[in-house]
Formats: structure tokens, sequence, C-alpha cells
């Protein structure tokens, strides 16, 4: 069975001499077993038909945003809710302009800020335009945004210069769409443990000591995995983020002794486990029941250790995988490194304070990759679902 088989696509084509290649993926996509609505920009009309179009997706074109004859409304909060998939092919640098800066004058545009879908694109234009650095600014934006790029080909182009900047095969776009949802299947039947967000510490009956962790980077991971197919456990400090995968049971916990318990209890019934949260390494001696008073005198307050939960799960893990994450300021590799070694993990994700848009309440992470044989794999800033996608292809290399 095709893994896009039932699947609802928007394919979204712009005013590019590639557009002619729309007809044959419409095709395949249709042949997979497939569903296709095709939306084109004015634009895209004088490069194809919508007649074509219509003909090969056994669906009406979605150009205007209502039907000038009856009045008829074309909803892009409709088709973004329809749709599974939205292709756009071809891409050109001014639709991915204007994708990447919110502008929405046409229905393509107003249906891609409506859809919570995964979107893939594939530019196509001439060789210096694709390289050129305020559409390359653009592309990283959408990248960042969590879409999938299908890259151009090198080949002769239009104008008849030779260079990359030919719109993608249709065999190798829908290879590629394919790909992606093959991918999302890859964790059935597996279960991973996963924490994230901060811990609270409580002085007293107000106050608390915590730190600025967001919990994005540990939810992005859940949602990751149970994308996959897997069960996923998630003991979350407290954040304003909720699950929105059904395969996500949440656990909520405030200090670490709460999020101690709760992986402990977990880890037997689990394949891996992801230690993403930022837990607090002190806890006070003493809680105050009622509220500290202000007074002249400086006020003391002595912390004890909390209880290391990647190192207590590192020592009875067995066959299980375990991740951790290193939020290093200094000696970044060492001391990741030996957080790795002391806790008995099987990787570590290492980012540092020093990079800019790494770290805390942030929507961006940059992230190094170390496994226990100290084997580096660096990756570039992007969007914390993309940085999720690249630990979770790391972690099935284990399982």
């Amino acid at each position: 069975m095709s893994d896009i088989k039932g699947k609802n696509f928007l394919l979204g084509l712009t005013g590019s001499i590639a557009a002619y290649k729309a007809a044959h993926l419409t095709r395949l996509l249709i042949k997979e077993g497939a569903a296709v609505k095709v939306i084109m920009t004015p634009l895209a009309k004088e490069f194809i038909t919508p007649l074509t179009m219509a003909t090969l997706s056994q669906n009406p074109i979605l150009v205007d945003f209502f039907d000038p004859e009856n009045g008829n409304w074309n909803s892009h909060v409709d088709l973004g809710l329809w749709a599974d998939g939205f292709i756009i092919a071809p891409a050109t640098a001014n639709t991915m302009a204007k994708m990447a800066n919110g502008i929405a004058d046409n229905l393509l545009l107003t249906t891609y800020l409506s859809a919570k879908c995964p979107i893939f694109i594939a530019p196509a234009m001439d060789l210096e335009m694709f390289k050129h650095p305020a559409n390359r600014d653009n592309m990283d934006k959408l990248e960042k945004l969590g879409h999938i790029f299908i890259e151009p080909e090198e080949g002769e182009l239009a104008s008849g210069l030779i260079g990359k900047g030919r719109l993608s095969e249709p065999e190798t776009i829908v290879e590629q769409i394919k790909s992606f949802y093959q991918k999302k299947k890859s964790l059935i039947n597996k279960t991973i443990l996963i924490t994230a967000g901060p811990t609270y510490e409580n002085i007293d009956a107000v106050r608390f000591i915590g730190n600025y962790s967001s919990g994005k980077m540990g939810y992005a991971l859940a949602e990751e995995c149970a994308c996959r197919g897997a069960k996923v456990i998630l003991i979350s400090g407290p954040v304003n983020i909720k699950p929105i995968h059904q395969n996500i049971e949440l656990i909520n916990t405030i200090s670490a002794n709460e999020m101690f318990d709760a992986a402990i209890t977990n880890f037997e019934k689990v394949d891996a486990a992801i230690m993403a949260a930022a837990v607090a390494d002190f806890t006070p001696e003493q809680i105050i029941d009622s509220k500290i008073k202000r007074k002249d005198q400086s006020l003391i307050i002595e912390l004890k250790p909390t209880q290391d939960i990647a190192g207590v799960l590192g020592r009875t893990k067995k066959d299980k995988i375990l991740v951790g994450f290193a939020l290093e300021i200094e000696n970044e590799i060492e001391n990741a490194i030996g957080k790795l070694n002391r806790k008995n993990l099987d990787f570590i994700v290492l980012n540092s304070m020093n990079d800019n848009g790494a770290g805390f309440n942030v929507d961006t992470n940059k992230i190094t990759i170390i496994d226990n044989n100290e084997q580096k794999l660096e990756f570039k800033i992007k969007d914390k679902n993309l940085v999720a996608i690249d630990i979770i292809d790391k972690l099935e290399e284990y399982l």
C-alpha cells in the first residue's frame, strides 16, 4: 500500500514555466491513491490551463476567493483543514518571498497561512535568482518554520543557461513526499519517554527556584515521535504548551522530585528515554509553609542537590536507549562528553548558550549530537521542530 494512499493534497501552482510539470505530478499523486485539489495563482493560468488541471485532478480548480458567477466562497480555512499535505510546485521566488513574510494577496497564500499540515516546497527559477541572498534568506525562513524543501535540479533552464534552479522531476517530488510519510510510521510499536520544561523548587508558599526553559524542544520531540507512530509518555514541568497528538500521554509535574518519581515509575514501560527537561540541580533544604516576610537582614537559603534523573536511569537502563541534553556556556564539548560518560547515555545533544538563537525560550536551536564513541554531528541553527527531526532520526539508528 502506498504511504500516501487516501491522503488529501493541495497542489499550489505559481507563475513559472515549470508549471507544465504539474500535470504529470497530479497524475502520479492520483495514481498513488491520493486526492488532489489544485490552487493556482492568477499568473499560473498563463502557463497551464485550469481545464487541464481540473481534468487530471478530478476537482474544480481554485484561483479566486469566490466564484464571480454565483458568489460561492472558496474558504481558505476549510481547504487548510482538508489537506494532509500542501505541495507548492513550482514555487517561484515571488511566492516564497510572500510566504516568508506573511503576505496574503491571493487564495494560494491565504490557504498556506491557514494550513496546519506539512508544507512541501519545490522551487523553480533561474540560477541567479535561486542563488540571490534575498531568495536564500526567504528559503531559510521557510525552512526554520519546518517546511520541507524539494531541492531544484541542475540542468538547462528556460533562460538557456545551465545551472541549479530546474524544478525537480515529478517522480522525485512524489518519492520524497512518500518518504516523508513513510518515516512517520517508523516508530510504530515503540514507547518513548520524554521529559520537558523546567522544574520549580519551592522556597515558601509563593516563591520558587526555577529557570527559563519553555519546554518547546521537549514538546517538539514528543510530537515528532508521536507522528512517527510511537506511544509517548511526556513528563512535563510547568509550561504553557499543550500537546496535540493523540499518541502522547501527558504527565504534569512541578518539582524535580515529582519528575524523578514519574520517570522512574514509567521507565520500565519504554524502549527509549530522552531527558530534554531543564531539571533544577538544587532544591531548598527546607520549604516554609507560609510566605517569608521581608526583613532588613540578609536571607540565607540552604540548598541540597536534587536527584539525578538521567544518572539513575543510566545505571538501570540495560538495553534501553537513553538520550541526554547538555546546555553549556564554556568547555562545551568537554563538559558534554563528561556528562555522556557519567550518566551512561547512548548519545547527548549539546547546545551552547554562546550560539545566537539557541537555548531557552526561543523557537530555534543549534545542536551538536555526540554519541558514546565521541563521534560528533553538528547541525546549523533551525526551528526546534526541525531539530526534533534530526534528533529522532539519530534515535532511530539505535532503535
